[in-house]
């Protein structure tokens, strides 16, 4: 009993002295090598394919230029990947391409007419968008642009916020079978979801835990939305968001897509978007998204190396 007993209190001894000796180090290295955690960074740098569209490379090369400008990120156009794969490729051929190039796609730009008035029309706009969705979810695409696509000309009719909300909860529902997000993109020409109020009562309203949204320097600008209501937004509603700059010589009303220009080169106040939107918890994706013919003059390599340059730039410090 008694070496039973002597067994049992050096076995407590023994953990006792283990416990604490576990503990020591980290004391001790508080005053000499302790090894911090590794700083999250703030914001993933990725490219929208728009900024080469113009060029007119097709999906392979708009990849190869981007992974070789120092892209890790972009966001492709579901026309361009259709495309690819009417040439005779398949989702599986996009997939090694992007694993081979170090490249992901965080986002697609589609133009499905899922939120306008006429039911038929709309059916097939749904339709169009799960089509799309299984094929971005083959190639690891999580996300997908859910713009007001067919309600946005100066003469489309005005749409209830309801019923856009309901529209967009059968979107997110088809999110959920598919792994692909609809994020709502604001467009601030757009007739219908110009506005900052607009997308954040839609989303709101879709009583649907996967909403999101999908902002822009410019459409912020062009819509009229007031930059102090950008802290409204909950962080977890904003995943990716399109930057871009615009000149001090164009007011709201007559700027256009075209005049976007890379970020720093303008008026737009980009840093106080940026604190605004910022995560703790997980870096946002800034995606450079701009239209600039001067751009689609230039080699496409250079432009993509400087809008990164450009983007590091404004998002240093914040």
């Amino acid at each position: 009993m008694s070496d039973s007993i002597l067994t049992r209190r050096q076995l407590v001894t023994t953990l006792t002295t283990a416990a604490s000796a576990a503990l020591l180090p980290a004391t001790a290295s508080a005053n000499s090598t302790t090894t911090q955690p590794a700083k999250t960074a703030a914001f993933t740098h990725c490219l929208n394919m728009s900024t080469l569209r113009g060029h007119k490379l097709g999906f392979v090369k708009e990849l190869e230029t981007a992974s070789k400008a120092g892209f890790r990120s972009v966001e492709i156009w579901v026309d361009t990947l259709l495309n690819y794969i009417k040439e005779g490729n398949t989702p599986a051929d996009a997939r090694k391409r992007l694993g081979d190039l170090g490249v992901t796609v965080e986002n697609a730009i589609g133009f499905a007419p899922w939120i306008i008035d006429d039911d038929d029309a709309r059916a097939k706009g749904l339709e169009q968008m799960k089509r799309e969705m299984d094929v971005l979810a083959q190639i690891g695409c999580k996300r997908v642009a859910a713009p007001p696509v067919g309600a946005q000309t100066p003469n489309s009719p005005t749409i209830d916020l309801r019923k856009a909300a309901e529209r967009y909860r059968a979107l997110l529902e088809l999110g959920t079978q598919t792994g692909v997000t609809p994020h709502l993109e604001l467009w601030g020409f757009s007739r219908n979801l110009n506005r900052l109020s607009d997308v954040m009562y839609v989303a709101v309203e879709s009583g649907h835990p996967s909403a999101r949204l999908l902002l822009d320097v410019y459409h912020l600008f062009k819509g009229g939305s007031s930059l102090d209501s950008l802290p409204l937004v909950g962080k977890p509603a904003i995943e990716i968001f399109h930057v871009n700059d615009y000149p001090a010589n164009l007011p709201a009303a007559n700027i256009t897509d075209a005049d976007r220009v890379y970020t720093g080169d303008g008026v737009a106040p980009i840093r106080q978007i940026l604190q605004a939107i910022r995560n703790p918890d997980r870096p946002v994706i800034l995606s450079l998204e701009v239209f600039n013919k001067n751009y689609y003059a230039q080699d496409p390599l250079q432009v993509a190396q400087m809008g990164l340059a450009k983007m590091k730039a404004v998002t240093q410090g914040v």
